[in-house]
């Protein structure tokens, strides 16, 4: 049976500190990835880009915050908008925008985990934590705060409110690399499954997804994945804003996805900083339709089974 999948466009750029995000869905259509995927196989439905309508400011006792009101309706819209997409499709694929658009994916997939009375998983690429609140954040770029949102912290009173949160339990942070002291005591006393890139080059990648990946087939999970272009090495992806040296390789990059693939647990994914603005002729975006195509079955080579 031919399998499903839908593009989902959140030209979102407000959450970030630099501008050009917005046009992170085109440049990802640009670079094939509807073409790529239907030549594997998969059905593919482009639903276009999600809008939303011009906001009144909102008050906040943090001063540092800024487009509050435009990340709550985008919250909004896309909460809705992404469990519609995880109803209807094997996998869809939401394309951002900057990655405060995870406090809308995250809780819409998470509502039909919800209804199918299952637990959601997310494996979260990234760099970043994201783990900070509109209360507690010092830049003020709200791209920093959805994983606080969808896991239910305190200091989050001005987003919408929270149906489904998520297990910290059943969260998985990837190659992370740039944690503050704030960040680093919330995730340890959440008990998130965290593996940085010291754990990465002590133990390999494989190690690590693998464990993380027989919890979610074990608990009958629904699997989330979270990529943010920062979790790559920004001398192979440099179309991102928040770049931070020693990140995942095109080998080590390509082989998660693989693995994710052979596992047959992701059900949403969300493909988030890409910012065009910064790209080099393209480079990043084809790349991340590469990584999307290995996720979704390409390979290298089919192996064939051996006899012991």
């Amino acid at each position: 049976m031919t399998r499903t999948t839908a593009l989902l466009g959140a030209p979102i750029e407000t959450g970030a500190s630099q501008r050009g995000c917005i046009m992170g869905p085109d440049s990802l259509r640009t670079a094939g990835l509807h073409e790529t995927l239907q030549r594997l196989g998969w059905k593919v439905t482009d639903l276009g880009d999600l809008t939303i309508a011009p906001q009144e400011p909102m008050p906040h006792a943090n001063p540092a915050l800024h487009h509050l009101a435009e990340t709550c309706a985008w919250i909004e819209v896309l909460e809705q908008a992404a469990y519609a997409a995880a109803r209807d499709h094997d996998l869809p694929i939401f394309m951002g925008g900057d990655h405060s658009m995870a406090a809308g994916t995250v809780p819409g997939v998470a509502r039909h985990a919800a209804e199918q009375n299952r637990p959601l998983f997310v494996l979260w690429l990234d760099s970043h934590p994201d783990l900070h609140t509109p209360e507690s954040t010092e830049s003020g770029n709200l791209h920093g705060t959805p994983m606080a949102y969808f896991t239910g912290q305190p200091g989050c009173d001005a987003y919408p409110p929270l149906a489904h949160a998520v297990d910290p339990e059943n969260i998985c942070l990837m190659g992370i690399r740039s944690v503050d002291g704030a960040e680093a005591q919330k995730i340890d006393d959440l008990g998130i499954d965290v593996n940085d890139m010291r754990t990465i080059d002590e133990l390999g990648i494989l190690a690590p997804l693998r464990a993380f990946l027989e919890r979610v087939k074990a608990a009958n999970g629904l699997l989330h994945v979270s990529f943010d272009v920062d979790f790559l090495d920004p001398e192979i992806a440099p179309a991102v804003g928040t770049t931070v040296p020693g990140g995942m390789t095109f080998r080590e990059a390509h082989l998660i996805m693989e693995t994710l693939c052979d596992s047959g647990l992701v059900t949403s994914l969300d493909l988030v900083e890409l910012n065009p603005f910064l790209d080099e002729f393209g480079r990043t975006a084809k790349l991340l339709r590469d990584l999307t195509a290995s996720l979704f079955g390409r390979r290298v080579l089919d192996r064939q089974t051996k006899s012991y």
